[in-house]
């Protein structure tokens, strides 16, 4: 039996649930590139693009061509997000049934859920630098996959209380139908 993806294992049984072009993406191994659309919204202040860019993440408002590229193993998974005028990349690891995403100088926990063939990414931790941030300071994060015939649509952002939105972006990926993963319980 191949083992079972990151976020397999960290959904459990609920990521059967997923929206078929979720639990492709999801279920995939090895290297693909994906392309899409995306549209991006600059940080809202000073201090939120200072924020943005000690995290990869874009800083300018645009919106045309994604491609993203994925490195999936089954102990890790490398996001390669290639945006109109930026890259941004990410490791993300299962640890204790939670998805841990190192994004430049954070490392963020979530728990994951899945709600109506959606995927949510709740945050639960968040160190930066390797300090732990304080709860009131923790930012309010949205992270949320859905999936529509062959494309999966995303939408993250992350706003900080004080200094406003730092990160929001939203589009789609097209998940070939040929693209293969792993099914829990599929014979090897």
């Amino acid at each position: 039996m191949l083992p079972l993806s990151l976020y397999q294992r960290a959904l459990g049984p609920a990521y059967q649930r997923l929206a078929p072009a979720l639990a492709r993406f999801h279920g995939l191994s090895g290297p693909h590139r994906l392309v899409g659309q995306v549209q991006i919204e600059a940080p809202a202040t000073w201090p939120g693009r200072v924020l943005a860019w000690a995290l990869g993440a874009p800083q300018r408002a645009v919106q045309g061509a994604i491609t993203f590229e994925l490195q999936a193993r089954p102990d890790a998974e490398v996001w390669t997000r290639r945006f109109p005028a930026q890259t941004m990349q990410s490791t993300l690891r299962e640890s204790a049934g939670r998805v841990v995403e190192h994004l430049g100088a954070a490392r963020l926990s979530f728990v994951l859920h899945e709600a109506d063939g959606r995927l949510v990414m709740q945050l639960q931790q968040l160190h930066f630098c390797g300090i732990p941030c304080p709860a009131w300071l923790c930012p309010e994060v949205v992270a949320e996959e859905s999936g529509v015939g062959d494309a999966l649509h995303f939408r993250v952002s992350a706003t900080v209380p004080g200094v406003g939105r730092v990160v929001s972006y939203q589009g789609h990926l097209l998940v070939p139908p040929g693209a293969v993963g792993v099914e829990l319980g599929a014979p090897a």
